[in-house]
C-alpha cells in the first residue's frame, strides 16, 4: 500500500466492509511500538454494543500476558509498587 503526497492511504474494501467504515466514518491511529493500527470509531453504537465489543476484545486478550510464574496479586503489586502505607494485618 502506498501513501499519497497528502499522506492518504486507501483502506481495502474487505476491511472497510468488516469494520463498517464508510464515507464520513471516523478512524484513529494507535501506535504500538513500530506498528500503527487504524481503529474504527463506532460513533453510532449503543452503550450495550460498545460493552459487547469491549468484552469480545477482552476475551481475545485473555491469557496473552506471561506473568513469569507470578500470581495476579504479585503482578499487580509489581505494577503498583510497595504499599507500605497500608496496615499489614
Amino acid at each position: 500500500m502506498r501513501v499519497t503526497e497528502k499522506g492518504q492511504v486507501t483502506i481495502p474494501k474487505p476491511i472497510r466492509d468488516k469494520l463498517k467504515i464508510g464515507p464520513g466514518s471516523e478512524v484513529e491511529f494507535v501506535e504500538r511500538g513500530d506498528v500503527v493500527e487504524v481503529v474504527a470509531k463506532h460513533m453510532d453504537e449503543t452503550p450495550r454494543q460498545r460493552r459487547e465489543r469491549l468484552q469480545r476484545h477482552l476475551d481475545e486478550m485473555r491469557g496473552t500476558v506471561d506473568l513469569g510464574g507470578m500470581t495476579t496479586d504479585e503482578f499487580m503489586e509489581s505494577l503498583r509498587g510497595p504499599r507500605d502505607d497500608l496496615d499489614p494485618r
